[in-house]
């Protein structure tokens, strides 16, 4: 049964239509919206989640440090074995044969470790150490007869050996 009323039957359709157009538009503009409205959520939280942020930077700085501990004790092993790979190598130099250096003299590593701070004057303190044992090896050799010219304890004469 068809009613009567002012419109007719396809200018009804064509206003049907188009409220449809303009519906399926309205509801792909609030899809879009809701879509940068989470995309803006998801970028301030990142940005903003400070807590989370932190805990990466701990997580790396642990990470960091236990690199450097890690490194350190190889550093430390490494100059233990040079030390005493040194240690023996000058043993060897200065009881062999090709060694210029009297039979009182030490071994770099022992005269240092054995040097008498005890001497040296409260001035030559506040030097730098390498300046204050210099000091002190020009005012020996000057008060003793030089035997023989050295150089931190190795033979410096230019006589070869056969």
């Amino acid at each position: 049964i068809e009613d009567e009323t002012q419109v007719s039957r396809a200018t009804q359709g064509e206003q049907d239509n188009y409220e449809m157009h303009v519906r399926a538009a309205n509801i792909v503009r609030a899809g879009e919206s809701l879509m940068k409205l989470v995309s803006d959520l998801k970028q301030f939280l990142i940005l903003n989640d400070f807590p989370s942020v932190n805990e990466a930077i701990n997580q790396r700085n642990q990470q960091l440090r236990s690199l450097q501990e890690e490194c350190d004790k190889k550093l430390i092993a490494l100059r233990d074995e040079i030390s005493i790979d040194l240690y023996e190598l000058e043993e060897e130099y200065y009881s062999s044969s090709y060694s210029l250096c009297d039979g009182n003299d030490l071994p770099l590593c022992e005269a240092y470790w054995r040097q008498d701070f005890s001497t040296l004057s409260p001035e030559s303190l506040s030097m730098p150490l390498t300046a204050a044992t210099a000091e002190q090896s020009v005012a020996t050799s000057q008060s003793s007869t030089p035997s023989h010219p050295h150089v931190n304890g190795h033979g410096a004469g230019p006589t070869e050996h056969s």
